[in-house]
Parts: structure tokens; C-alpha cells; sequence
């Protein structure tokens, strides 16, 4: 088919060239020791060896943003979801001890908007950067009739490597183990259904509304905060081992779509129940103003939101302050929000004065 004919039914090829071109530049800034090939080819070369490992396991993983991207199109800021997008699949990497090593992005659309496309695909590049990771390819769907004009969607894949035997498993968490807890930089990249529909009847939909819970952001501003990246801080943590010559953090979990309650189980061994003190941790303005113009029950923010706690880490007891010291050292802010406990009850998560986290 004629070029021509492709553009007029909706593909425009000269606009999807204009694009490479303009994100080479960011993308070539991720680049790190193992990349084999360039941006451009069918299938992108890693080497691990190259990468420092000697027998690694590789680890994957892949994700999306949610429908927070549809708070950036109607704000028209596109240049943090990008972030969101890479935080989401490397956060999970890394609580299995894994170093994200590459990624690749999805971006489908109904019409291509170059500027709009680089602002997005830059912020995919700035969190790769951030995390040490190499943006080495991706795709660029223009699909008219698929979406509406300025309506998009992401995915992300990642792969990173563990060498074996030093996975991160959660099996050796006991009785008595200390839960740590790293703060959240806001509400992450989940639960922004219920957040859209609480805004929707507050606030009308309007996002250029100052935010109520900060005065020096909009609401889509605020509402928009990129997921924390976590890799560095933890990935240093995770080089504190122990005599045996493993890592002294047991266990960690990425808090994301269900929150504390559905989170942490997904690393417990059979019989642990994590006993989390909700008085032990802040609960950030968003989540406030959430809960009471949402009329939030504390169950319904356990379950569906991050509550200020983005990363859970579980270490001994007597390891809880050279993980935490490391951690803070790293720029994290770490909070003791519990312990394990063995028990013969169905709970896997058992929050005290869980009133903390609601209206």
C-alpha cells in the first residue's frame, strides 16, 4: 500500500520516523555495560557476562500504568507517566533481588502526536536512567479507530538478573523477623479508578483545580507525582550479607494494586502473618483527603491503596538497623511498621489500629 493511502487512512509513517529520531537521543543515555545492538533492529542483543555476571537467573517482568495515564492526557502532561511506567515493572524485579538490566516499551495511539510521544517516551528513558537500566527497543502502534485522538495507552518490559542462589525468596522469614517500611512518593500508579471517580464527584473531573491536600500543585499536578523508583536503594541494601554469604533482607514486597492486604502475602511462607501497626507511620495528605472525600472505610484503603508504604523489607531482628541505616543512607525514608508472627489464623496480614488509615 501507498504511503499516501497508509496516512489517509489514519497512519502517518513520517510521523512515526520524526519520533525515532527525536527520542534517540534519550534513549542512547540508557545505555549500560552488556547492550550488544543499537535502537532500530527486529530484536535487541544483551549480554550478561559483559554485564558482570556469572551465572545468573534472569528475572521478568511486565506491567502497565493503569488508567492514571488518562489523568495525563486530560492535563495534557506527558512527561512523568513514562517514570510510572518503568517503576512499575522494575519495582518488581528488584524484591526478588534482581537488577533490572533492560526494558522495552509499548505505546499504542489513535493518531501520533510526535511531541506528546517524545514527552512520554523520555520520561520511559529518564526512569530507565535512574534505575540503571537500558531502554533498548520498543513499539509504536498508531491505530485509528482502536482510541480516540489523544488517547494512548503503556506497557513495559523488563528483564533483569540475579546471580544464583542470591534470589530473594521470603522462604527463611521467621517468628519475631522486623518489617520495614519505605515511603511512597503518593499513590504510585494504582487505585487511580476510584481516585478519578472521587475527583469526578468533588471536583467535577477538574484537574487544573488546586489540589486540596497541596496548595503549590494543581490537582492533575499532584495526582500525577511519578512512582518511586526503588532500584539503587535496594539493590545497595540487598550487598549487606551475612556470614553464609547471603543477603540479610529476607523478604520484599511491592506494594501496588491491593495494597498492604494483598501485597505482602505474595512473600510470606505458609503460617506467617505480618501484624503491620498503622500508628507507626504517617498517613500522607493525599491518603487524608482520599479517605474523607471518598468517605473511605480504613479496610477499603488497606486493600486498594499504598497508604505511604511503597516497599515493604523484612529482615531478623538483629539486622533491622544496618538494613534500615543502609536504606536511609540511600535517600529512602524508613519506617519499623511491624513483625512476623506464626500463627494458625486465615489472616496472612493483621493491621493494628488500622482506624489510622481512613476517615
Amino acid at each position: 500500500m501507498k504511503q499516501s493511502a497508509y496516512k489517509e487512512a489514519g497512519v502517518d509513517i513520517d510521523a512515526g520516523a520524526a519520533l525515532v529520531e527525536r527520542i534517540k537521543p534519550a534513549v542512547k543515555a540508557t545505555n549500560r555495560s552488556g547492550v550488544m545492538s543499537g535502537l532500530g533492529g527486529f530484536g535487541a542483543f544483551f549480554d550478561p557476562k559483559a554485564a558482570g555476571y556469572n551465572d545468573p537467573i534472569l528475572v521478568s517482568a511486565t506491567d502497565g500504568v493503569g488508567t492514571k495515564i488518562k489523568i495525563a492526557i486530560d492535563t495534557g502532561i506527558h512527561d512523568t507517566i513514562g517514570i510510572d511506567l518503568v517503576a512499575m515493572c522494575v519495582n518488581d524485579l528488584i524484591v526478588q533481588g534482581a537488577e533490572p538490566l533492560f526494558f522495552l516499551d509499548y505505546f499504542a495511539c489513535g493518531k501520533l502526536d510526535v511531541d506528546a510521544a517524545a514527552a512520554i517516551i523520555g520520561g520511559i528513558a529518564k526512569g530507565c536512567a535512574e534505575s540503571g537500566c537500558a531502554l533498548v527497543g520498543g513499539e509504536t502502534a498508531e491505530m485509528p479507530g482502536m482510541y480516540a485522538d489523544g488517547d494512548y495507552d503503556l506497557a513495559g518490559f523488563t528483564v533483569g538478573a540475579v546471580e544464583r542462589g542470591q534470589q530473594i525468596t521470603g522462604d527463611t522469614i521467621q517468628d519475631g523477623d522486623v518489617i520495614l517500611g519505605l515511603a511512597a512518593s503518593g499513590l504510585h500508579s494504582n487505585g487511580y479508578s476510584l481516585v478519578r471517580k472521587i475527583v469526578k464527584e468533588t471536583h467535577n473531573g477538574d484537574y487544573h483545580a488546586p489540589a486540596p491536600f497541596d496548595s503549590s500543585q494543581t490537582m492533575g499536578q499532584a495526582l500525577l507525582t511519578p512512582t518511586r523508583l526503588y532500584v539503587k536503594s535496594i539493590l545497595s541494601a540487598i550487598k549487606e550479607v551475612g556470614k553464609d554469604g547471603m543477603p540479610l533482607i529476607k523478604g520484599i514486597a511491592n506494594i501496588t494494586g491491593g495494597g498492604l492486604i494483598e501485597n505482602i502475602p505474595r512473600i510470606l511462607p505458609k503460617g506467617a502473618c505480618a501484624i503491620l501497626d498503622a500508628k507507626s507511620w504517617d498517613l500522607p495528605p493525599v491518603f487524608e483527603w482520599l479517605a474523607s472525600a471518598g468517605k473511605l472505610e480504613p479496610a477499603d484503603m488497606a486493600v486498594t491503596l499504598n497508604c505511604g508504604i511503597g516497599m515493604v523489607v523484612i529482615v531478623s531482628k538483629e539486622n533491622a538497623q544496618i538494613i534500615s541505616e543502609k536504606l536511609t543512607s540511600t535517600g529512602e525514608t524508613v519506617r519499623e511498621i511491624g513483625y512476623i508472627e506464626y500463627s494458625s489464623g486465615s489472616d496472612a496480614v493483621h493491621i493494628n489500629h488500622l482506624e489510622n488509615l481512613g476517615r
